[in-house]
């Protein structure tokens, strides 16, 4: 964007054009007719060169503000103005009438978002009696067990309920998952329009190189949908082991767990996700930091990642992010290019964000960057990082035993080898390999 305005300014056209314009007023009264119309002419034409390259310079630094930078103030400021010139030059009608039109629009669209605000609340407060009406049915039937006949499992496990006795609606998963799938996806790409740039810009006070900055936000992402989906899993073991111990539904066991989770996902305990992402972050070999640098000043996005991540479980089918190793084949199917990408190098780089996934298709594309002969720079770079924050992968064999597998305490790698003499390739694309001792 910089060169393309330094070319503009460079080339005079604004003074030239101001020079025409009074030139041609000191001799409007003594030209023609047909003079002052081609002096006309020439000056619009010069004047439609000199906004082309100002709507340049305008699609760039869009482009590279994200995918939607800049969305207000081309609302406010570009679409009125192009509004007043199109009702000005074909229809006639002045300028206010153009923009009343607009802020018309705008105050309706305004108007239908709280009109279904409301109707949402509304609804929400129905579902809540209907939850506490189905409760009092279901305490009324199991008096009812209780009076006829012994119940012929124990009521009551000999440790207490690890979840609170709440009511289930049947079928809710299945009858809603269409719309939370929506409402997901959508939420995915707005932590990625808003959250993830605003992480990005706190860790820019502290951090100057951006391709750290971004491969900690990418880690970041990783790690909270690896954190929210084995707290599902708990999760879900506990729910069934409860609800299997009163089960006697029309519904499967499996379709009733999944019901309790999607009705009660307050439940889910997002500050222990959290906890485990940072954990997980401050040992990571791949990124480095500052020692005045926490990574708890980007919980807030964290904490948003983990509640979509431990959301999308609850779809059928769930949806996750997709795989990605440093070096790996660029995929356009898979990954947006960077703006700062060679769009001509084969291999990626590192990630900026994680594509999101459903079976073995890709349903939001992630980004990427891309460029030639900087790999194997690249990680010989991180590597000699990860040596200076003492996490070398190869361990030697005087190492005592309480300090050789001190990485260890993360979750496995999901790839394992057969003996322990193997390689085994870690989430984010290192190879480790452990001395034969262990």
């Amino acid at each position: 964007m910089a060169d393309s305005l330094r070319r503009l300014i460079n080339n005079e056209s604004c003074r030239i054009l101001q020079e025409k314009l009074e030139n041609w007023y000191k001799d409007y009264h003594i030209n023609s007719c047909d003079q002052n119309l081609n002096r006309c002419c020439e000056i619009i034409e010069m004047n439609s060169m000199i906004q082309g390259q100002l709507f340049t310079i305008l699609n760039q630094t869009a482009r590279e503000g994200g995918h939607y930078a800049g969305v207000e103030t081309i609302k406010s400021r570009l679409l009125p103005w192009l509004g007043t010139c199109f009702s000005s030059t074909t229809s006639g009608r002045p300028f206010e009438t153009s923009l009343s039109l607009i802020q018309e629009s705008i105050e309706k669209e305004r108007q239908l978002r709280e009109f279904a605000s409301t109707r949402k609340h509304e609804i929400q407060q129905l579902e809540k009696e209907l939850n506490s009406t189905h409760l009092q049915l279901n305490l009324v039937q199991q008096e009812l067990a209780r009076s006829r006949s012994p119940s012929p499992r124990p009521c009551r496990s000999r440790s207490p309920s690890p979840l609170p006795l709440r009511s289930c609606s049947p079928g809710r998963a299945r009858l809603t998952n269409a719309a939370r799938h929506a409402h997901l996806v959508a939420r995915f790409s707005d932590i990625y329009a808003q959250e993830r740039l605003d992480a990005q810009t706190l860790l820019r006070t502290y951090i100057d190189d951006l391709e750290i900055v971004q491969r900690i936000i990418y880690v970041a992402a990783v790690e909270s949908f690896h954190a929210a989906k084995m707290a599902f899993r708990q999760f879900k073991m506990r729910v069934r082991k409860t609800l299997s111990l009163t089960h006697s539904g029309p519904e499967s066991l499996e379709d009733t767990v999944l019901d309790y989770i999607v009705r009660h996902e307050d439940l889910y305990d997002v500050q222990a996700s959290v906890n485990e992402v940072i954990r997980a972050m401050n040992i990571n070999p791949k990124i480095s930091f500052p020692p005045e640098v926490d990574f708890i000043m980007i919980s807030s996005l964290v904490r948003e990642l983990c509640r979509v991540a431990f959301s999308m479980q609850t779809l059928v089918p769930p949806l996750d992010i997709a795989f990605g190793a440093d070096g790996e084949l660029f995929n356009e199917s898979k990954y947006r290019r960077s703006y700062d990408s060679d769009f001509t190098a084969p291999l990626v780089v590192y990630h900026v964000w994680p594509a999101l996934m459903e079976n073995d298709s890709i349903i939001v594309k992630g980004e990427a960057v891309s460029k030639r002969g900087a790999l194997w720079s690249r990680r010989s770079r991180s590597k000699s990082r990860s040596r200076s924050r003492s996490m070398s992968p190869i361990l030697s064999h005087s190492a005592s035993p309480s300090r050789t597998l001190l990485p260890r305490s993360r979750s496995p790698s999901p790839i394992r080898s057969g003996s322990p003499r193997d390689t085994v390739a870690s989430t984010y694309g290192f190879s480790f390999t452990f001395p034969s001792s262990l």
